[in-house]
C-alpha cells in the first residue's frame, strides 16, 4: 500500500514540473505567467516566447502525462496487478493535479491539455488518434487552440465509447470526466469566444489580437 501511495506522490511531483515556467526563466529570463493569458502552458508560451520553446514545452508536458502510467510497474506489487487500470487512472489524476497545481511554482500551473494528451495517449491510444485529428482540423479551420481543445475534449468520450467500443467502466468514466474537465478549465476562453475576443494563434507570432487578451 505504501508503494501505491508513493507512486501517486511521484506522479504528482512529475506533473508539477512546469516546463513553460522553467524554460522561460532559465533561457529567456521571463515568467510566462506574467504575460498574455497568465497561463503556464503551450499556447501562452508560443505567444510570449515563440513557437520553438512552445514546441519543447508541448512535448515535455505530453511526456510527463504519459510517463507515470509507463512506470506503474514500479509501484504495483503482484497482489494488486488485477487493479492496474484503476491505478493508472489514479496516477493520471495525480499527474494532472500536479500540472494544474504545481508545488514547485506556487501552485499556479497550466490548464492541463498537453498533459492530458499524454495521459490519453497512454490509456486510449486509438481514440487519441481520432481526437487529435479532430483537434487539428478545428485548429486549421479556426486558429483557436481553446476551441479545438474544448470540442475535442467534449467529443472524446463519444469517440472512446461509441467508435472504439471502450467497455472498461473506469476508463468509460474517466473519458467522461475528461470531457467535463477541459471545458471547466477553459471557462474564461469560452466567455471570450462568445464575445468574439479570443485570440487566434499564429505559430509564427502574428496573433490576431493583443497578447494581453489571450
Amino acid at each position: 500500500m505504501l508503494l501505491l501511495i508513493l507512486g501517486l506522490i511521484v506522479a504528482y511531483l512529475i506533473g508539477s514540473f512546469s516546463s513553460s515556467v522553467w524554460i522561460g526563466k532559465w533561457f529567456y529570463k521571463t515568467d510566462v505567467r506574467q504575460y498574455g493569458s497568465g497561463n503556464a502552458g503551450t499556447t501562452n508560451t508560443i505567444r510570449i516566447l515563440g513557437w520553438k520553446p512552445g514546441v519543447v514545452v508541448l512535448l515535455l508536458d505530453v511526456f510527463k502525462g504519459w510517463l507515470p502510467i509507463q512506470l506503474d510497474f514500479l509501484f504495483l506489487s503482484p497482489i494488486y496487478s488485477s487493479y492496474e487500470v484503476y491505478y493508472d487512472v489514479a496516477l493520471s489524476v495525480a499527474v494532472l493535479l500536479g500540472h494544474v497545481f504545481p508545488i514547485y511554482t506556487g501552485f499556479r500551473g497550466g490548464k492541463g491539455v498537453a498533459t492530458l494528451v499524454g495521459i490519453i495517449l497512454a490509456l486510449y491510444p486509438m481514440a487519441f488518434c481520432c481526437a487529435f485529428c479532430l483537434f487539428f482540423l478545428i485548429f486549421i479551420l479556426t486558429r483557436y487552440v481553446s476551441l479545438s481543445s474544448i470540442v475535442s475534449a467534449i467529443s472524446f468520450p463519444f469517440i472512446s465509447i461509441f467508435i472504439f467500443n471502450e467497455r472498461e467502466p473506469i476508463l468509460v468514466l474517466f473519458s467522461i470526466l475528461i470531457g467535463v474537465f477541459i471545458p471547466i478549465t477553459h471557462r474564461k476562453n469560452i466567455q471570450r469566444l462568445i464575445k468574439g475576443e479570443e485570440s487566434k494563434l499564429d505559430l509564427f507570432g502574428k496573433n490576431k489580437k493583443d497578447q494581453n487578451k489571450s
